[in-house]
């Protein structure tokens, strides 16, 4: 009996040869009968190996199925051809299924659930932020270390939590708690068509939240919920079009739609976008009604790209507008909205531009309108008889961290927020300006993002709402929004901010800001006169500093050497100094 074949080589013309030991001519059209049907014996010779046993060695070539019609069809007429085209064709389906094998040629990916950077296969870290592939952050928040998988904490770990959760300042009164809004039907909303990457927009950013208040005893434990509800049109007609409200109920008809190209919807979105528009509602009344001390809004989509007639910018309903009317219907007469999110809110300043009662103050990378929404720059400043109500700090790029917050802080936010004097303060709290954001590109850190609450909780009588909008990091989301609420329950943030020193861009932003917004607040102007000096000396020093580099960067003659300018040789190379 003939044995199998031991290799296969490529052939010619259309052909595949089978080298087949002790093979004979018949033997091999026998065996392989069943498989291939039209078999040739190109060759039979011996072979010895070095044992002195030997064969004969048969070489088959086998006729691809392919090869064998093209001869058909060549002994075919014209008139034959066309006569049987249907039998031809039949003949062609018969290998329509067949597809070449590729597997090894698959390359393997995975995207990492802390950024949802691409990375592949056989790399276990995350090559962006060094996410284990299997991180536990979903499970235990930001305690979770990075470079551990996901199953139980570790020693090190779990004595984190346990001095975390002991830092947390205990509430004496429930009933004037920090509330937090949160409904996980909010989940529901996520992209259905599968793309080359994961929508940065994604439920993951609140359950890692979640995960973080859960494992360090916040929430549930020391903040209480409130009951969420769905938003009611009429309340929804007070910010948006009755156009842009239909849109959006449009949505839950449909499997999978898209406002714009970066912006969905599924089936669950419009009711996820009106539980987060009524949870806001509801919070900013509790919280000025005194039913709460103060609020965390737990939600998504976010809102604040959303304005009178769009939806855009992943967000579907803005959020922060309608907190603020709802705490005007409560009776606040005046509403503070700082937006810190790295992109700027064109909705909100866009639904706010023509109110005096509503001061919209936003800190975002603008970079000349080349950064998305491409709005915000510092000349925009309301309109209508509402000129100054809109503040806009645009940074020039990218990197900004927390010094430059903090300064801006100080010498912008506060000085016109306490002149403006709010009865009610709203954060529209995205945290994509944070370290290792994927889209921010900033350095902000939790411990910025904590001194700038504490910073607006002194306003207000501490009335103060902080609503979830954008920030995709995972790591950097939960950690942030962690440090800020610990400040809302009263901790106050460690003193590291006393001496701020702000990058040159951030002092240009600020004064460009000043020579705009001193026309129409005058607790601004000896903080700017201030500014505007120290800036130009620092100028003045940098002009000296940049003359003296060009200066040693000209070398001297080299003549002067050996001539009467050898002192002022030696001195330009500096190879002796002069003492005082």
């Amino acid at each position: 009996m003939i044995s199998e074949p031991v290799e296969l080589v490529c052939s010619m013309n259309g052909k595949v040869g089978a080298i087949c030991e002790n093979g004979t001519d018949n033997i091999a059209h026998e065996e392989l009968n069943g498989t291939h049907r039209n078999m040739e014996v190109a060759t039979v010779c011996s072979y010895s190996d070095e044992n002195g046993r030997g064969g004969n060695l048969s070489v088959v070539s086998i006729e691809g199925s392919s090869q064998k019609k093209a001869n058909h069809r060549r002994e075919l007429t014209l008139e034959d051809i066309c006569k049987n085209q249907d039998d031809l064709d039949d003949e062609d389906e018969d290998d329509i299924d067949w597809e070449p094998l590729l597997d090894h040629l698959a390359i393997r990916k995975w995207f990492c659930t802390n950024c949802t950077m691409v990375n592949f296969d056989g790399m276990d870290f995350c090559e962006a932020c060094k996410e284990h592939k299997e991180s536990g952050i979903l499970k235990h928040g930001f305690f979770g270390s990075p470079a551990s998988q996901g199953a139980a904490l570790t020693p090190a770990e779990s004595e984190v939590i346990e001095r975390y959760t002991e830092s947390v300042s205990d509430i004496a009164a429930a009933g004037c708690s920090t509330a937090i809004g949160f409904d996980e039907r909010m989940l529901l909303h996520s992209e259905v068509v599968l793309k080359s990457h994961p929508h940065p927009e994604r439920p993951d950013r609140l359950r890692a939240i979640a995960a973080s208040l859960s494992t360090s005893g916040i929430f549930p434990g020391k903040c209480r919920p409130i009951a969420a509800r769905e938003i009611t049109k009429e309340e929804l007609l007070k910010v948006h079009s009755m156009e842009h409200i239909e849109a959006v109920e449009l949505t839950e008809k449909m499997l999978s739609s898209y406002f714009t190209p970066d912006t969905y919807a599924n089936e669950h979105s419009a009711e996820a976008a009106r539980l987060a528009a009524g949870l806001c509602a509801d919070l900013a009344s509790e919280i000025y009604s005194g039913r709460a001390k103060n609020g965390f809004a737990l939600i998504r989509p976010p809102g604040h790209h959303a304005g009178v007639h769009q939806s855009m910018g992943f967000c579907l309903h803005n959020n922060a507008a309608i907190a603020a009317l709802a705490a005007q219907v409560a009776g606040a007469k005046k509403v503070l909205i700082v937006d810190w999110d790295v992109h700027h809110g064109n909705g909100t300043q866009e639904i706010f531009e023509k109110y005096k009662s509503v001061l919209y103050i936003s800190l975002h990378r603008h970079e000349g309108g080349n950064f998305y929404p491409g709005t915000g720059a510092a000349h925009e400043v309301g309109t209508m008889g509402a000129e100054g109500f809109c503040v806009n700090i645009p940074w020039s790029r990218g990197g900004v961290g927390d010094n430059d917050y903090i300064f801006a802080f100080q010498h912008v936010v506060l000085p016109i927020a306490q002149e403006f004097a709010p009865d009610f303060i709203i954060i529209s709290a995205g945290f994509d300006a944070a370290r290792g954001d994927p889209l921010g590109g900033c350095d902000v850190t939790p411990a910025g993002y904590a001194c700038m609450t504490h910073m607006l909780n002194t306003l207000a009588g501490g009335k103060l709402l902080v609503i979830l909008e954008g920030g995709y990091n995972l790591r950097s989301i939960s950690s942030s929004a962690t440090a800020v609420i610990k400040v809302l329950l009263g901790e106050s943030p460690e003193n590291q901010f006393s001496k701020v020193a702000p990058t040159a861009a951030c002092v240009q932003a600020v004064l460009d800001v000043f020579r705009i917004q001193t026309n129409f607040w005058p607790s601004l102007s000896s903080n700017f006169t201030k500014l505007q000096s120290c800036w130009e000396s620092y100028l003045a020093g940098n002009k000296r500093k940049l003359k003296k580099r060009r200066l040693r960067s000209v070398a001297p003659p080299i003549w002067w050497r050996w001539g009467r300018k050898r002192f002022l040789y030696y001195l330009h190379c500096q190879r002796f100094c002069v003492k005082p």
